[in-house]
């Protein structure tokens, strides 16, 4: 987050020789904030012995506005407690959402129910004082490049139900009648087998993992960071191949299966490579198997990037959107999985909520808490994570084989502090929400196995997916924020 309310009010005050309360007036009225995350580590903090002495000017600045909106605290009767909550610069730091909040005519946040957190919990008593400043502009993305430029079968059989679907993707919901029809269920049948084909020649040629272009193409690509648990699908794989291996009834009944992860971790985020390292790990249990090895395969794709996600979405079956709900903003992956007829496994988390009401309960597979029930939770401190591991044999299971020499390519204790960490905090609920996760895959294998079925609710996906255009989320910011309208 950048300094631009305190950048405009030096160059109003000190270039331009403009009285103070004129220059808050114009920088009060043309900064809008758009907020993305709710996480902490986002929600930046500047310590004032590090900014004060790079920026002095912008500190003084900023030091001013902070004083105004207390003392308009005091005037408005708030206690200290709460003027210390608010304030820009507290405790040593300077709170940079604090100041895009009280410096903006306009807060929004990128989907509905990220709005609502924002609203009513995050910053409940900014929302409280300034009302009128909170909205939602839901996020979008572009049809152009996510299909019609990533997926040419798919654009070619959109072509069939309209002409002007690339400027205006609400004309998608053209193709909606045509769910029933078996000629268009054949034909998104071959789209998604040819761009499975396509994945899977890129995947041997790179790593020499051979897929099945006839499995379900389950997919996971997105930035590695424990609340989109990633280790959740992991340790569910895990499970999966103990199932195989001991399971008789499972195995005659389990359609194969293959699991791909993409991500990136941050430079200095330690725990999310060691979730990388265990993904790679299962992965050459698994894939050298012979036992099972025809129905369950593992890629962690090398060197992840948007061009290749051009790639992976078009080939998606099953779209892993699995972060613990309330803390995924929006989400713009689990958009462009939809647009190309995956089906969605995932939380009521982001815009999860907005896609399966736009999609029908029958054509999604939703599993795990609510944002209520974590905040619940998060409230009461009740959660005990060893109970979740006590109560569910095949879970204890999985977590016991971090520990117990079960992975014979790496040190026996190098998953131990994945093992420890899930079971003293597990702040992001994984073992809480595995059983739910669970029977949510059984659900999705067996949908897959209804050919009919899964293909209606492919082509549904798809023709609901227009309401995340780009052109709708920028059309809304113009109209409702910025006050402008289309050149003709």
């Amino acid at each position: 987050m950048n300094n631009r309310w305190a950048e405009l009010m030096r160059l109003l005050v000190d270039d331009y020789d403009m009285p103070w309360d004129e220059a808050w007036d114009i920088t009060n009225r043309t900064c809008a904030y758009t907020n993305h995350t709710i996480l902490a580590e986002a929600l930046e903090k500047w310590p004032v012995d590090i900014l004060e002495p790079v920026l002095p000017r912008i500190y003084q600045i900023i030091e001013e506005i902070n004083s105004r909106f207390c003392g308009m605290l005091q005037e408005k009767g708030y206690d200290q407690d709460t003027i210390t909550r608010l304030a820009i610069i507290s405790h040593g730091r300077i709170h940079m959402a604090h100041l895009a909040i009280v410096g903006s005519f306009s807060v929004n946040g990128v989907a509905a129910l990220h709005t609502n957190i924002l609203k009513n919990i995050e910053m409940k008593e900014f929302s409280d004082l300034y009302p009128s400043k909170f909205n939602n502009k839901t996020n979008g993305i572009t049809h152009r490049r996510w299909l019609k430029h990533s997926n040419k079968e798919l654009s070619d059989i959109l072509d069939m139900v309209s002409d002007n679907w690339e400027k205006d993707p609400s004309e998608l919901e053209k193709l909606l009648p045509k769910a029933k029809f078996k000629k268009y269920k054949k034909l998104i049948k071959k789209m998604k087998y040819d761009k499975k084909v396509v994945l899977a020649e890129r995947i041997f040629a790179e790593q020499e993992i051979l897929l099945d272009p006839n499995s379900i193409f389950d997919i996971q690509v997105k930035r590695m960071h424990e609340y989109k648990r990633q280790l959740m699908n992991a340790l569910h794989i895990m499970h999966v191949y103990n199932k195989l291996k001991t399971d008789e009834e499972f195995k005659a009944n389990y359609y194969p299966h293959s699991f791909i992860f993409g991500a990136k971790a941050a430079a200095g985020y330690y725990y999310a490579k060691k979730i990388i390292k265990l993904i790679t790990t299962i992965a050459e249990k698994v894939n050298n198997d012979p036992e099972t090895n025809g129905l369950l395969k593992v890629v962690f794709v090398e060197n992840y990037n948007v061009t290749y996600a051009e790639q992976i979405m078009p080939a998606c079956d099953l779209s892993e959107q699995i972060s613990t709900a309330s803390k995924e903003a929006s989400g713009t992956g689990n958009m462009k999985f939809m647009m190309n007829g995956a089906i969605t496994i995932g939380t009521l988390d982001g815009a999860n909520v907005e896609i399966a009401e736009l999609v029908g309960e029958d054509n999604i597979v939703i599993f795990g808490l609510t944002s209520d029930e974590v905040n619940e939770l998060n409230n009461s401190g009740l959660y005990n994570p060893l109970e979740e591991y006590n109560s569910h044999v095949d879970l204890r299971l999985v977590i016991d084989q971090l520990t117990n020499g079960f992975f014979d390519t790496v040190e026996k204790d190098e998953f131990k502090e994945v093992s420890e960490k899930l079971l003293s905090r597990d702040q992001y609920f994984v073992l809480k929400d595995f059983e739910g996760y669970r029977k949510a895959h059984e659900e999705a294998n067996e949908f897959y196995k209804d050919e009919e079925r899964w293909l209606k609710a492919s082509i549904i996906n798809i023709a609901t997916s227009g309401y995340f255009s780009s052109d709708r989320t920028i059309h809304q910011y113009a109209k409702e924020i910025w006050k402008i309208k289309p050149m003709k």
